[in-house]
């Protein structure tokens, strides 16, 4: 399970909310069965006024963007949630087996082009939204991830290394157990050993979190009424999403891969610690998930 703050920018953060809610939250651990279903369910109006918090849009944007909204969302219900479905009951096949490293990543990676085609979908949108947006409204998007930042140096940087240890073993115990149910000291100790043996790297996170900040807003006061350098609006809006996905920072991606690779190692043995009722316990969570997830495809728009 990552220990790592998923950074997100307007347009990634848009892509977790709908696109990669369900995975996210099941592969993550981010939230309950029943937590997912109603985020699902209001997903279009729950990314709107996150998003209206950070540009503060206008009426005519604002019809704009619901309606965006709402017809990725009923485009996502149709043809993405069989996807999330299929997953998730592969892991409850799993579930009563140990597990190794590569087993994980590959279950995650399966994932992985989802995010690809929805940022494909979330393009045209963007691309009509960004070249709207005035001054005021980038000066308050600047000002929000300001603040944003503020938030992340808070929880990742402040106290001494002891004290930041432990909160990211309080959170990474409270997902588990939210799986499984209570840990036992030794499964405790997988996660102990993994947290104070982490790669994890709070500066070079830290660079990318700004580094993505910057970049939005760059490029959307470069889009600012048009584009007179030439290239297409939508064209900078994709290469916008592709390095929100892939940073253009090599160092980064490299630190990145290694950590997937850290969580995945430790999602394994913490799984493969675990005894049969907390695998059961697993299994029962998994199953109510995927019967939310049918219930989302067959309910109403």
């Amino acid at each position: 399970m990552p220990v790592s703050n998923r950074f997100a920018g307007l347009f990634l953060q848009l892509r977790h909310i709908i696109g990669a809610l369900l995975a996210a939250l099941v592969l993550l651990g981010l939230g309950g069965c029943s937590a997912v279903k109603l985020s699902y369910q209001n997903a279009p109006e729950l990314t709107y006024w996150w998003l209206d918090s950070y540009l503060d849009l206008n009426d005519t944007q604002s019809r704009q963007l619901r309606a965006e909204l709402k017809t990725l969302h009923a485009w996502h219900r149709q043809h993405e949630l069989p996807l999330y479905l299929d997953a998730l009951e592969q892991m409850q096949r799993m579930a009563p087996s140990n597990a190794t490293p590569t087993q994980v990543c590959t279950l995650i990676d399966t994932l992985r082009p989802r995010w690809q085609v929805l940022l494909e979908r979330l393009e045209p949108g963007s691309a009509a939204l960004a070249p709207t947006l005035t001054a005021a409204q980038l000066e308050h998007l600047a000002r929000q991830f300001d603040k944003r930042s503020q938030k992340w140096r808070e929880e990742w940087r402040s106290g001494t290394p002891q004290e930041r240890q432990a909160r990211r073993l309080k959170r990474l115990r409270e997902r588990a157990e939210s799986f499984y149910g209570s840990l036992e000291e030794s499964q405790v100790a997988v996660l102990r050993a993994s947290v104070a043996s982490s790669v994890f790297d709070a500066n070079l996170s830290e660079r990318e979190v700004e580094r993505r900040y910057r970049d939005i807003v760059q490029t959307l006061r470069l889009l600012q009424g048009g584009n007179p350098s030439g290239t297409s609006i939508q064209a900078r809006v994709h290469d916008l999403l592709e390095r929100s996905v892939r940073s253009p920072e090599p160092d980064y991606r490299a630190y990145s891969e290694r950590l997937n690779q850290e969580n995945c190692a430790t999602l394994a043995a913490l799984h493969n610690s675990t005894n049969a009722p907390q695998r059961r316990q697993l299994a029962d969570t998994l199953k109510d998930y995927a019967s939310d997830v049918r219930a989302l495809m067959t309910a109403p728009d």
